[in-house]
C-alpha cells in the first residue's frame, strides 16, 4: 500500500498536466478578482472567499479525482495493481490517503493565495478574517473528500472513467443532493442537515463559532466509512480481466 501511495504521489508531481491546469485556475482568479476590485468593501476579502470557494470541489477537486482516481482506469493500470498481488483494499485506502494529501496541500495553499491577492489590491485581511476564509476553505476540503469517496464507489464497481467523473462533478455542484433535498423535504425535512452539505456547514459554523463539532465530525467520519466501506465491497465483487 505504501509503495502505491509514494507511486501516485510520484506520478502526480510529474503530471505537467496539473501544473498547467492549477496555475490557469490562479491566473483566472487573480484577473477575475482584479475585474472585481473596482467594487471592493471592508468585508469584500470575506465575502468573495465564501462565494467564490464554493467552486472549488468542481475545479480542484474535480481534476484531483480524475488525476488520482480514473487515470488508473484509463490506463488499465487498476487492474495491473490487483494482478500483481495488492489487495483491493489496499488500493482503496491509497487512493484516499493521497487525495486527502494533496487536496489537504492545496486546500490550505488557497487561502493564502487569496489573501496575497487582496492585499496586493488594497484589501487586507485581518486574522479573524483569516479564521473565516480558512474554516471555508475547510468545509470544501472535506466535502471533496466525502465525494472522492462516494464516487470511488463508480470507480471500483463500474469501473468506468466518465461515469465516476460524472458522478463526482454532480455531487461537487449539489445537484445531487438538492434532488434529494428536494424529496426529503416532501417528507422528512428534518434529515436535510444530515445530507453532506449540511454537515459540512455545521462543521464551518463550529469552526467559526462555539458551535458543537461532536456530532457533525461523528456523522462525516461515518459518511465516509460507509462509502468507503461500499467501494471495497463492490470492488470485491467486481469480476476483473486479466
Amino acid at each position: 500500500m505504501f509503495k502505491l501511495i509514494s507511486g501516485d504521489s510520484y506520478r502526480l508531481l510529474r503530471k505537467k498536466s496539473m501544473y498547467i491546469y492549477m496555475g490557469a485556475l490562479a491566473a483566472g482568479y487573480f484577473m477575475l478578482t482584479f475585474i472585481r476590485s473596482g467594487g471592493f468593501k471592508e468585508e469584500s476579502v470575506v465575502d468573495d472567499a465564501l462565494s467564490l470557494f464554493i467552486l472549488l470541489p468542481a475545479l480542484v477537486g474535480g481534476f484531483l479525482f480524475a488525476a488520482i482516481y480514473t487515470d488508473d482506469l484509463n490506463s488499465k493500470n487498476l487492474v495491473s495493481l490487483v494482478g500483481f498481488g495488492l489487495s483491493k483494499t489496499s488500493i482503496i485506502i491509497a487512493k484516499f490517503v493521497v487525495t486527502a494529501f494533496y487536496c489537504a496541500v492545496l486546500f490550505a495553499f488557497i487561502p493564502l493565495y487569496h489573501y496575497a491577492i487582496y492585499a496586493v489590491l488594497g484589501q487586507k485581511a485581518t486574522g479573524s478574517m483569516m479564521t473565516m476564509i480558512y474554516a471555508a476553505s475547510l468545509k470544501h476540503y472535506l466535502s471533496v473528500l466525502a465525494y472522492s469517496a462516494l464516487s470511488g464507489l463508480m470507480v471500483y464497481g463500474i469501473q468506468r472513467a466518465t461515469f465516476a467523473i460524472v458522478t463526482f462533478m454532480l455531487l461537487a455542484f449539489g445537484v445531487i443532493s438538492s434532488l434529494v433535498s428536494v424529496l426529503l423535504n416532501t417528507f422528512a425535512p428534518s434529515l436535510i442537515k444530515h445530507l453532506m452539505p449540511g454537515i459540512t456547514d455545521r462543521i464551518l459554523l463550529g469552526a467559526i463559532s462555539d458551535s458543537p463539532l461532536t456530532l457533525p465530525i461523528l456523522e462525516y467520519i461515518i459518511y465516509v466509512a460507509i462509502a468507503l466501506t461500499l467501494s471495497a465491497i463492490v470492488f470485491y465483487r467486481k469480476e476483473m480481466e486479466f
